[in-house]
């Protein structure tokens, strides 16, 4: 996608200020938050680079969350029982598409959140009030005079005059999530990821302001704008969210660099994966796979379609995809039956897959997969992102700009032979590893398909394709012999002799 376009259909939206119903009075603030009047000030993207670039020259002020000790206490299920009222919902009783829920601070979301609201350029400040929230029936109300910061903020869209679900929230660090229609939250997006799997650790930014301009009337499109902090660097950020049968979000940024970033990651995406129908060897579960995301997709510089399955290692890998000028990256959910889950509880078949196509060139880096071992479905241990292979030096801009789509869709190719389905269990021999690897789509009879099978170590042992006639579509089965070796990257790709009629299955078998 070129910038033009890009640009061009993000909508410039009229801002008109809407605190809902009753607004209150900017409460007392603590001494970790000092008070800040209730009057507007003036508001542009441009506005915002300006003060991510001046924090960027100044020493970094450490937040220090003016959290009340028992709220930072909180457990999950009290935290999630304190809700902005839905009759103040804001822009509650005005049609403009969508609704805007703050989210307070609690339990883990302890750094304070500034959300902001823009009309005709100006920005004012939602203040706290905690006669706007539900406080549930486990947590007493803040005492007078005592202000709990934001954390966040939800997003809602109407179904019918009387549901409008949220659709996407913004909260923690620089985590954001979203789902597209009928689905439920799966694997998160991240504005920013920095020295991620580094051996000296890795870096969380946060998102420290939110700016929200109020859509126009039965507006399709709400934009808002993020102000980043962390120790290494600032940044300025502009989303453009459309919600639909996808949810797409344009992300437009601008870092300025305390120090110099060797290892940034644009792009990220994190997700769970425990177990599937590939190396689940340490699996004993009711159900036949546990995982938000099943698969890594690629499109490459030179239009080569890459899926590579995720695994749950034993130690952490890291697979690093050089590439110039990506088409796209993503992870996704393809398999989409409940019967590959099992699970009533977690609908793991109703999560999202995420796509990020660049905007303009992105020039030379590569896509990296982090995949952590984990013995739960809790951890979101997959993280995917495109690292640039120059670092940004200290004092030195940065910009860049990406779609996100939050879709339904395998993030297969159309036009030629998907991957399926992946399968491994015990081969020919005690060592030996055996896949079958399932493709389905457009692709030649069988007669003009060949079959193209490496391994970077150890040795293939009897590549076949044959017709599956419950795909519609063809399977190849073959056996790893390792070698002893410690690991091996796998590839397998269909070809007519001359060109690929198939994306590339990638896997990285490592011993046990």
């Amino acid at each position: 996608m070129d910038r033009r376009a890009f640009l061009s259909s993000s909508l410039s939206l009229a801002a008109t200020l809407g605190l809902g119903v009753g607004a209150s009075p900017v409460a007392a603030q603590s001494d970790a938050q000092p008070q800040r009047a209730a009057t507007g000030v003036p508001f542009s993207f441009g506005w915002l680079k300006d003060e991510a670039r001046r924090l960027a020259s100044t020493a970094r002020v450490v937040p220090k969350p003016p959290v009340p000790q028992r709220f930072a206490d909180l457990t999950q299920d009290q935290y999630r029982d304190i809700r902005w009222k839905r009759d103040l919902w804001i822009w509650r009783d005005e049609k403009r598409g969508y609704r805007l829920e703050p989210l307070p601070s609690g339990f883990v979301y302890r750094a304070p959140v500034e959300l902001h609201l823009v009309e005709d350029g100006v920005a004012l400040p939602i203040p706290f009030d905690r006669d706007r929230f539900d406080w549930g029936a486990n947590v007493a109300p803040p005492e007078d005079g005592v202000v709990l910061p934001f954390s966040g903020l939800k997003l809602r869209r109407p179904r019918d005059p009387d549901r409008w679900p949220e659709f996407a929230v913004f909260q923690g660090a620089t985590y954001f999530k979203s789902i597209a229609r009928d689905q439920v939250y799966g694997l998160t997006a991240r504005g920013l990821a920095i020295n991620t799997a580094e051996p000296d650790g890795e870096e969380f930014p946060y998102f420290s302001r939110f700016y929200i301009e109020k859509p126009e009337e039965t507006a399709q499109t709400v934009r808002l704008y993020a102000l980043l902090d962390s120790k290494m660097v600032t940044g300025a950020y502009r989303f453009t969210v459309r919600s639909g049968d996808e949810t797409t979000i344009d992300v437009e940024l601008t870092l300025f660099p305390r120090e110099d970033l060797a290892h940034v990651g644009l792009g990220a995406l994190n997700s769970m994966f425990l177990y599937g129908s590939i190396g689940r060897t340490r699996s004993d579960d009711i159900r036949p796979a546990v995982h938000l995301s099943d698969g890594l997709a690629v499109m490459t510089g030179l239009g080569e379609r890459l899926w590579r399955p995720l695994a749950n290692p034993r130690t952490l890998q890291i697979s690093v995809f050089g590439d110039e000028n990506p088409h796209g990256f993503g992870l996704a959910q393809r398999s989409r039956d409940f019967a590959d889950y099992q699970d009533l509880e977690r609908r793991w078949d109703l999560c999202p897959s995420a796509w990020v196509e660049p905007v303009g060139d992105w020039g030379k880096g590569s896509v990296v997969l982090v995949e952590i071992p984990s013995d739960s479905e809790i951890h979101e241990n997959i993280t995917a992102y495109w690292r640039p292979k120059t670092r940004i030096p200290a004092g030195q801009e940065y910009s860049a700009a990406y779609r996100l789509r939050w879709t339904g869709a395998g993030l297969a190719p159309s036009d030629i032979g998907r991957v399926a389905a992946s399968l491994e269990g015990q081969g020919g021999e005690a060592t030996w590893r055996r896949y079958a690897i399932d493709f389905t789509g457009p692709m030649p009879p069988v007669a003009g398909v060949k079959v193209v099978a490496t391994a970077s170590a150890g040795r293939i042992v009897s590549p076949i394709l044959r017709p599956n006639p419950a795909t519609g579509g063809y399977r190849v089965t073959f056996d790893l012999d390792p070698k002893n070796a410690p690991l091996s990257e796998l590839r397998v790709q269909l070809t007519d002799g001359q060109k690929p009629v198939s994306e590339t299955w990638l896997y990285r078998w490592v011993a046990a």
